[in-house]
């Protein structure tokens, strides 16, 4: 396994839900597969922002005539577009602008097998493209755990041209490294994926399919990326009750950031989207606006 140049992606080339087309501007969700620069396809959704449950007025007209910003969420592993958590971020991100989920590759009803936030950049890439190519000129990636490394690892390392990248850039619950073992949660995932037993269970039990090949070479880790971010704004959300990571990991990537990153330890929350409650997401929206808005 090995990471491509991050934002060098093919167009959408299958669109399984041709009746949708004109979704993007009578305001019903558009749904397809898109395909990243190395040819897997990622099952997609795009929703155009709440207009009914703007945050104002303003931002009524906005959603309206798609000058609001796209949030691209990316998920957690074993995570997908369809899981409950991730349709609750969107419906809350909604009321800030547009929001495009998508299942990472080897999850859901993507194609290929995860690579565990190496070659997911592509991925992400895909979906930022997409929202681009929908007419948003402010695109905002928003990462829970692994997704939250696949958003810094996508913003360090750049993409082709103009626009490829994000406009701003919110972390939950990411590592700053990899191949770390010091919690219960994380020894579990390391022999999900690196053991056959294990990847049998991801695949079966999970509905995520892993690849067995280790990575080759280690990709850029995390808090390498980040200090390559500048002058991107960036937001790193952690919980203080984090079981996978703790707060060394948001600390090491605050401090790769500088002043150009912002960090929130959150009290009392957990690990990813299924402990961010309602509020922080508000939060989040509310900064995004005021960063890229």
């Amino acid at each position: 396994m090995s990471t491509g140049p991050a934002g060098h992606v093919a167009r959408s080339t299958v669109r399984p839900y041709p009746e949708t087309s004109g979704a993007a501007r009578d305001g019903t969700p558009l749904r397809t597969f898109l395909r990243t620069a190395d040819g897997v396809r990622i099952d997609s959704v795009y929703e155009p922002a709440d207009a009914v449950d703007a945050v104002d007025a303003v931002d009524a007209v906005d959603a309206a005539d798609g000058r609001d910003p796209a949030f691209v969420v990316a998920h957690g592993f074993t995570g997908n577009v369809d899981r409950p958590h991730v349709r609750r971020v969107a419906r809350v991100l909604a009321r800030y602008g547009a929001v495009v989920t998508f299942s990472f590759r080897g999850h859901g009803a993507s194609g290929g097998r995860s690579t565990v936030g190496d070659r997911e950049v592509l991925d992400l890439a895909a979906a930022v493209a997409w929202a681009r190519e929908l007419g948003h000129a402010r695109v905002v990636t928003v990462g829970f755990s692994m997704g939250g490394s696949v958003v810094l690892r996508h913003a360090g390392l750049g993409g082709d041209g103009p626009g490829a990248g994000a406009d701003a850039v919110v972390s939950v619950s990411a590592p700053a490294r990899w191949f770390y073992r010091g919690t219960a949660p994380m020894r579990r995932l390391h022999w999900l994926v690196t053991r056959p037993s294990g990847r049998l269970v991801g695949r079966y039990g999970l509905r995520t399919r892993i690849h067995h090949r280790q990575w080759d070479p280690v990709p850029l880790s995390p808090v390498e990326a980040v200090p390559r971010i500048a002058p991107t704004p960036l937001l790193i959300v952690h919980g203080d009750q984090d079981g996978y990571f703790p707060l060394d990991h948001p600390r090491m990537l605050a401090a790769a950031a500088g002043e150009h990153g912002e960090l929130w330890i959150e009290p009392g929350m957990g690990h990813a989207e299924n402990a961010a409650p309602e509020a922080l997401l508000r939060r989040i929206g509310d900064w995004v606006v005021a960063r890229a808005g």
